[in-house]
């Protein structure tokens, strides 16, 4: 594996046509959502700057023509943290992102890898990485053919199952 600087990291989206990404966890604890996360706990409104960056820059990769995907894996019910996601996925999504939702239920033959991927068009794998408490992150190109295949497997097999945003939450 090789560690990418998060400018690395967002340069796949434009050297790339299709950028997937797999969410395992049903909670994150990333610092920069500390705030936001408990506002939601408190029901109090948010503005959502602290996402501006990621929109602006999914508006702008999508409209050069990346595809963006995302599955989000969840458990039901759901946790507090993916009720969160509810309330923050239209955004992504108005910004063009693609999110859909598949219950792990739904998911007992399917061999997940142990941690979060992004899968860039069909041949380049990056692990999302996290600090044992989920406080910190990165990531990290793969460079293993073998693992690069069996997570375009999961992607397909994923994808195909997975609910599209405005179906699942309502």
């Amino acid at each position: 594996m090789e560690r990418l600087e998060y400018d690395e990291f967002r340069a796949l989206f434009r050297s790339n046509r299709r950028a997937w990404h797999l969410e395992l966890r049903d909670t994150y604890n990333v610092e920069g959502e500390d705030e936001p996360f408990d506002r939601f706990l408190r029901g109090e409104p948010d503005s959502f700057e602290w996402l501006r960056e990621w929109l602006d820059f999914v508006s702008t990769v999508t409209s050069a023509g990346t595809l963006i995907q995302r599955v989000r894996v969840v458990t039901e019910p759901h946790a507090d943290y993916t009720r969160f996601g509810f309330v923050v996925a239209p955004l992504a999504i108005k910004a063009g992102e693609d999110i859909r939702y598949l219950p792990r239920r739904d998911t007992a033959d399917i061999e997940f890898p142990q941690e979060d991927l992004w899968l860039f068009d069909d041949d380049t794998l990056v692990w999302s990485v996290f600090s044992e408490d989920g406080r910190t992150g990165g990531f990290a190109r793969e460079h293993d053919r073998g693992l690069t295949a069996h997570c375009r497997t999961v992607r397909d097999q994923v994808w195909a199952r997975a609910t599209p945003y405005a179906e699942y939450v309502h």
